[in-house]
């Protein structure tokens, strides 16, 4: 049983929107594009490093699929970045899109049917876990559909304010354990949480009395 991994720069107020850079989707006439860079720095590269230390498959939505199509196989020989896209190049990538005959990124292949269908039997399957970047709108229906088993969430010390959020109101009751956390030097929190079941509930005033009848 394979699992999925969503890895999301996320904003306090939860917005996922363009994170890297104005062109990358300033729909619904969002002018925050590019909101991480002022951010970057060897903790969030060695994120990134460690996320891509064990073997994935990549699935992605259309549009991460379009811009990481349009930058990770013309990286130039001698780019710093050159290790990343060989290997983002060489692994197979699984795409929601109503296009799949426009997909061609090297061992690209296109999800068939109900994406949390798809879903289920990708994860069925023998082979190295399913790792998402971006890809909001799909995440946010895998999310609904129960199906995400660990949130990678780099947050950034910033309220945008408006944008594309990665939270929507139908996302599945879920609680996750916080399995690892670090900042960065300039601020930037970087957890990962696993998925643990059901949401657990309580009443605060019955606990706060039982907590006060143990002291006494």
């Amino acid at each position: 049983m394979r699992k999925l991994i969503v890895s999301v720069f996320i904003s306090l107020d939860g917005v996922i929107q363009a994170p890297g850079g104005p062109g990358e989707d300033p729909s619904g006439d969002f002018r925050f594009g590019g909101w991480i860079v002022p951010y970057a720095d060897e903790a969030i590269a060695q994120n990134l490093q460690d996320l891509l230390s064990q073997p994935f498959d990549l699935l992605l939505g259309r549009s991460t699929y379009d811009i990481f199509a349009a930058y990770w196989p013309r990286v130039p020989a001698d780019s710093g970045s050159r290790a990343i896209a060989d290997l983002f190049n060489s692994v197979p990538k699984h795409v929601a899109t109503h296009r799949p005959g426009s997909l061609d990124w090297q061992n690209s292949h296109a999800l068939e049917g109900d994406l949390p269908d798809a879903m289920r039997a990708l994860q069925r399957q023998d082979g190295a876990d399913l790792l998402t970047f971006g890809s909001g709108d799909m995440v946010r229906q895998l999310l609904a559909a129960g199906l995400v088993d660990e949130l990678r969430l780099v947050t950034y010390p910033v309220v945008l304010g408006r944008g594309k959020r990665l939270f929507g109101d139908n996302a599945l009751t879920s609680a996750f354990t916080l399995a690892h956390s670090t900042r960065t030097p300039g601020g930037v929190l970087i957890a990962r949480y696993q998925r643990d079941g059901e949401v657990r509930t309580g009443a605060l005033e019955q606990d706060s009395r039982r907590s006060r009848s143990k002291v006494a």
